[in-house]
């Protein structure tokens, strides 16, 4: 890994959010992977067309199911931008490991949002915050790094009351028990609609 690599990395990745920030469908969809960035030129003409590399995209947004194929992937991204009045990303630990042509990306997105106004309303609907932790693999192609796959899921937010209790129990568990006991799983799922 160079630091031309993990710089050029890191800029396709910040592209991906600053995309996703203005709206910007058609920037969005040329980020994706798609099959034209696939080398063929290491296949002679006898290869069978399931032997070459996988240029299959896939994304999972919190509380969503796996999403695989461009079809339903830029879909999805079609769908949130459609109604999403505003969306902004503050990026923190981002982590980035290069090799070969393949790079990981970690991150926390710390995302502010809105949806669109209320009936007969000029301005936005409510600011809703919310932290998410994010994977996104990326593959080297002859036009830089494209994002291969995204992966996001809800961190919840521990109040007062759990945060002293991590400290807690004789086991270290916040319950007392060494995985936490009841309760200190993310338990139900209610990230359901977040945009990355």
């Amino acid at each position: 890994m160079t630091d031309v690599d993990t710089q050029a990395v890191d800029a396709a990745n910040r592209s991906f959010y600053e995309a996703l920030e203005r709206g910007d469908f058609e920037e969005l969809t040329s980020l994706w992977l798609a099959p034209e960035d696939a080398d063929y030129s290491s296949y002679g003409e006898d290869t069978d067309p399931d032997e070459i590399e996988d240029t299959s995209i896939s994304c999972v947004h919190p509380g969503w199911p796996a999403l695989t194929g461009r079809g339903e992937v830029l879909r999805s991204y079609a769908l949130i931008m459609a109604n999403t009045e505003y969306i902004q990303f503050f990026l923190t630990d981002v982590h980035i490991s290069v090799v070969a042509d393949t790079a990981l990306v970690t991150c926390t997105e710390n995302i502010l949002s809105g949806g669109p106004a209320p009936a007969g309303g000029e301005e936005l609907g409510p600011l809703v915050g919310q932290r998410v932790v994010a994977t996104n693999v990326f593959r080297r192609t002859r036009d830089g790094w494209k994002l291969w796959s995204h992966h996001a899921s809800p961190v919840f937010a521990e109040t007062d009351d759990e945060s002293d209790d991590m400290d807690g129990g004789p086991d270290g568990g916040p319950d007392g028990g060494p995985h936490g006991g009841p309760g200190a799983g993310p338990g139900d799922e209610e990230g359901g609609g977040s945009p990355a």
